[in-house]
């Protein structure tokens, strides 16, 4: 009787999730007549949804669901934080939930570490939405503020209370100060103080916001964040927080209860020790069909690989998105790689369109541009399209 094949996904993301249905889907758990055996291998004890890492910060919402509460079917789960991939023994050694040094045997290996959220230094103050935790800090952190500012006399001191500044204006600084101002807003009213004293400053460092979306969608977008209660300060870059005061780069103190940095993504910092060729900006070096290089039946995807669309040496975005296409993508390629075939080569998701959808409170913006055309919804259907949305790629039931 022939042995099992055992494929390890290592990252329980969005692009590792996708990665393990699209292998089941296109080999059956088949390979040349040997069942494939899937282990799922992650450091967290369940799915990150890091699409709403924003929700914490204003609601108790438990963004980190258990594996078993996922439409996963016929894998095995373990948690350990994964040390070096050793590929000519077929080894991945990682540190296991208690601390223990472990090693597991693979015949295919994906690697879907992902990606983190860039910190400030130190000493520049603040908090860094980062994960769960920190976006329960700054829920708490707001919270007690707006506590003090209804026992507070001084209008000066009560104003700075009830001030968040949000360094940085991707689509995670919008999501969050939207959020925020909305949930301050609710808030105050419930503590007895002027709602309309809530301020929430988003700081771009650029000249507009998503300089990558049309003109006709960043004057919605700025609109619907007028709405909600935030303030976008354009060419405006946050330096420091001390004491309840923000430098910015044109010299202005702003006064604030709390500054929270949304600095954008860096590819896992983890994977510098995990023994696989890397690119000069930290990501796994892969070739057009996600192999990585010098290591047979080893794949990486998602944010944490180096991929190039081969048309055009444009590199992939960091997004849900794109790492979603690739693990569908990677399925056909594993199966064409099991059977000898050509496998299908990468290309940009996005090469002949581009589609945004923002989150602002339970309202939204979705964006579509294609053949020159634009379009632009706003309201709760869009908002309602990102919940499906982050609802399928997290493979909840």
């Amino acid at each position: 009787m022939m042995k099992d094949l055992t494929c390890v996904i290592i990252g329980g993301g969005y692009a590792g999730l996708q990665a393990l249905k699209s292998i089941q889907k296109k080999t059956r758990g088949i390979a040349n007549g040997r069942r494939i055996r899937f282990v799922l291998l992650d450091k967290q004890p369940g799915h990150l949804r890091k699409l709403r890492m924003f929700r914490p910060t204003a609601t108790e919402e438990e963004i980190i669901i258990p594996w078993n509460q996922l439409t996963l079917k016929d894998v095995d789960f373990v948690q350990g934080s994964v040390a070096s991939v050793e590929s000519t023994e077929k080894r991945v050694r990682y540190t296991d939930s208690q601390g223990n040094d472990a090693r597991m045997r693979y015949d295919l290996l994906v690697v879907a570490v992902g990606s983190i959220v860039r910190e400030p230094d130190p000493d520049q103050g603040g908090i860094a939405l980062t994960d769960p935790q920190a976006a329960e800090d700054i829920r708490e952190r707001w919270r007690a503020n707006l506590q003090k500012a209804a026992r507070e006399m001084n209008p000066k001191e009560r104003k700075r209370l009830m001030t968040i500044a949000v360094a940085g204006a991707g689509i995670s600084g919008i999501e969050t100060s939207a959020e925020l101002a909305l949930a301050m807003r609710k808030e105050a009213m419930a503590l007895g103080l002027n709602p309309s004293e809530v301020s929430v400053y988003m700081l771009n460092a650029k000249e507009r916001l998503l300089p990558e979306v049309s003109g006709k969608l960043r004057r919605k977008l700025e609109q619907q964040l007028i709405e909600c209660g935030v303030t976008v300060l354009h060419n405006r870059k946050a330096l420091r927080e001390e004491a309840g005061s923000l430098a910015l780069n044109n010299g202005v103190c702003l006064p604030v209860g709390l500054c929270i940095w949304t600095l954008g993504l860096i590819p896992n910092p983890g994977l510098k020790g995990m023994g696989l060729p890397l690119t000069l900006d930290g990501k796994v070096m892969v070739d057009e069909c996600y192999r990585v290089k010098g290591m047979p039946d080893v794949y990486s995807i998602g944010d944490c690989s180096g991929i190039v669309d081969p048309r055009d040496g444009r590199a992939t975005q960091m997004t849900c998105f794109e790492a979603g296409e690739q693990g569908l993508r990677l399925g056909s390629i594993v199966r064409a790689d099991l059977e000898g075939r050509p496998a299908p080569s990468h290309h940009s998701a996005k090469s002949n369109m581009d589609a945004f959808t923002i989150a602002l409170g339970q309202k939204g913006v979705f964006w579509m541009r294609k053949w020159g055309i634009d379009m632009v919804m706003t309201g709760k259907l869009p908002g309602r399209i990102k919940k499906l949305v982050e609802d399928t790629a997290s493979m909840l039931r």
